[in-house]
């Protein structure tokens, strides 16, 4: 049986009260949910002291996105061992912000994915569509471009510790999420497409839902048989609202 996950994507908010507040309240969660891991992504100044008030084995700290360069002359990067070196066990790639302002690519993202993997590094790979693209009935053909540059990429790693966050762009930050039976449609087209790669990691890969995930429609999300959990956006920034979203899986 696939292990739940529910990861916290801070993108660019945070601060050491924040933290302070947070933390303590959301490690006491994830004692009280060992079935279920959880991953908080804080923007890169804060990883060290989020990392240091960690006591739940099952709460865990991540990147929100790292470099293709191991080291070098690359002003403002982060590598894949840094973030090792800060204790990190997860790293975000590919999330539609990253695509959009800082044009990353699925033959980059799958890069990136590789040299995570081979880092020690869990990546939880955003892919998603469009507004345009689900009315233009291009969703699916969108998901297979994207995730089978993945499984191309990936043909001569261990995939099986992969993880998908499958997020509608049209849903990220808007209100507007996916019903449950949409949700499930692609999560479990997404698990097709890996059965036809390779038929272990429909199994294995966890396949996690974002886009505008909150305590209100969490358990519904949760519920259904192809989602394995969330990527948690703007109600990760609020420990009572984040770990209402725990409960929910």
């Amino acid at each position: 049986m696939r292990r739940s996950i529910i990861a916290a994507n801070w993108k660019l908010n945070a601060s050491r009260s924040m933290v302070d507040t947070f933390m303590p309240a959301v490690d006491a969660q994830a004692s009280a949910s060992g079935n279920t891991d959880i991953v908080i992504c804080p923007p890169y100044p804060y990883l060290d002291l989020v990392g240091q008030k960690v006591q739940a084995s099952n709460l865990h700290i991540g990147g929100q996105t790292m470099s293709l360069e191991k080291e070098g002359a690359f002003t403002g990067e982060v590598s894949a061992d840094m973030l090792r070196d800060v204790g990190c066990r997860y790293v975000i790639l590919g999330h539609s912000e990253q695509r959009r302002y800082h044009a990353d690519s699925d033959i980059s993202i799958g890069t990136k994915m590789v040299t995570a993997l081979r880092a020690g590094l869990t990546p939880i790979v955003c892919i998603g569509e469009s507004l345009q693209q689900r009315k233009e009935d291009k969703a699916e053909s969108t998901i297979m471009r994207q995730l089978g540059a993945l499984l191309a990429l990936g043909r001569w790693v261990d995939l099986s510790d992969l993880v998908i966050a499958y997020e509608p762009i049209w849903a990220i930050g808007t209100g507007e999420t996916a019903s449950p039976e949409q949700a499930q449609a692609m999560h479990a087209y997404i698990r097709a497409e890996l059965t036809k790669s390779r038929a272990q990691l429909a199994d294995t890969v966890r396949v996690l839902y974002g886009g505008s995930v909150n305590p209100d429609n969490a358990a519904k999300l949760f519920a259904q048989t192809d989602i394995d959990g969330g990527l948690i956006g703007g109600a990760s920034l609020q420990a009572d609202s984040f770990n209402q979203i725990i409960t929910a899986v």
